[in-house]
C-alpha cells in the first residue's frame, strides 16, 4: 500500500490548474492547496519562481519515499507524474508499454501542444486584445484553429464510438482536454458545433472528481457570468491588468 503523499498544489482558476485538480481528485489523493493570486502577480514572486522558474500555474511539490522533495511544473508533466506514482491500479491510466498507454499520450500531447496553446490564444485575442494586430485577423486565426482541433476530436469520437478518448475508461488525456472544453465558450465557440465532443463532455461533467476540480480553487461560472455584461466586463478588466503588467515586465527583461 502506498504511503499517504505530502503534496502541495499551487493553482488558480485556469483549465491547466483544473487538469491537475481533477487528477488529484480522481486518484483520491490528499493535498494542500495554495491559491496563487494572479492579479497580485504572486506567480512572479521569488518564492513561486523557485518552484516553477517559468512563473506559471499549476505547480506541485511532493515528498519522495527517500524524504527528498520534488518540484513539478507544466500540467501534463504533473499529470504523468501523479499516475506514474499514485495509480498502481490504473484507475485513470494504462500500463506503461501497452498500446493504450501510448494512445493516451497521443491525446495528452494533442491537448498540451494543440488545444491549450490555440484555445488560449483565442481567449486572449477575443477577450484581451492588448496588441496592435488587427483584431479580426488575430481572433479569426486562433478561433478557427481551435475549431479545427475540436473537429479533429469530434471526428475521433465519431469513428471510435468509445465513451472516452482511449477505450472505455477516463484517463489523464480526457481530464486534460475536458478542462479546456469546459471553457470553450470563452474562446467564442459553441460546443454544440461538435456533437460528439458535447456528449463526451457531458459524460465527463458527471464525474464528481471533475466537478470538484472545476471548482478548484474557487467556482467561476463563465457562462453565467457572461450573461451579466457589467460583471463580465469587470472580471475581464481585473485579468487584463495583470496580463498587461506581465507583458510589460517580459518586454523589459
Amino acid at each position: 500500500m502506498l504511503a499517504q503523499p505530502e503534496i502541495t498544489f499551487y493553482t488558480a482558476f485556469s483549465p491547466n490548474g483544473h487538469k491537475v485538480a481533477i487528477t488529484l481528485e480522481e486518484l483520491g489523493l490528499k493535498y494542500n492547496m495554495v491559491h496563487v493570486n494572479l492579479p497580485a502577480i504572486e506567480h512572479k514572486q521569488p518564492w513561486f519562481l523557485d518552484i516553477n522558474p517559468n512563473g506559471r500555474i499549476p505547480a506541485l511539490i511532493d515528498t519522495l519515499p527517500d524524504g527528498t522533495s520534488i518540484k513539478l511544473f507544466e500540467s501534463g508533466s504533473i499529470q504523468q507524474y501523479l499516475v506514474d506514482v499514485y495509480d498502481p491500479d490504473f484507475k485513470i491510466s494504462y500500463p506503461r508499454g501497452t498500446k493504450e498507454f501510448y494512445e493516451t499520450n497521443n491525446w495528452l500531447f494533442f491537448q498540451n501542444a494543440g488545444i491549450g496553446p490555440m484555445q488560449g490564444q483565442a481567449n486572449h485575442f477575443l477577450r484581451y486584445n492588448l496588441s496592435d494586430l488587427p483584431e479580426d485577423y488575430s481572433r479569426e486565426r486562433y478561433t478557427n484553429e481551435t475549431r479545427r482541433l475540436y473537429r479533429t476530436l469530434d471526428k475521433h469520437f465519431q469513428g471510435t464510438q468509445s465513451e472516452y478518448l482511449v477505450g472505455q475508461k477516463c484517463t489523464i488525456a480526457d481530464i486534460a482536454i475536458s478542462s479546456w472544453t469546459n471553457i470553450l465558450g470563452f474562446a467564442g465557440l459553441d460546443i454544440h458545433e461538435f456533437p460528439n465532443v458535447h456528449e463526451w463532455q457531458q459524460r465527463m461533467a458527471q464525474r464528481p472528481a471533475v466537478q470538484k476540480g472545476y471548482n478548484t480553487p474557487k467556482k467561476v461560472d463563465l457562462d453565467n457570468l457572461s450573461n451579466d455584461k457589467a460583471a463580465f466586463v469587470a472580471y475581464l478588466k481585473v485579468n487584463e491588468e495583470w496580463i498587461r503588467q506581465g507583458m510589460e515586465e517580459n518586454a523589459r527583461k
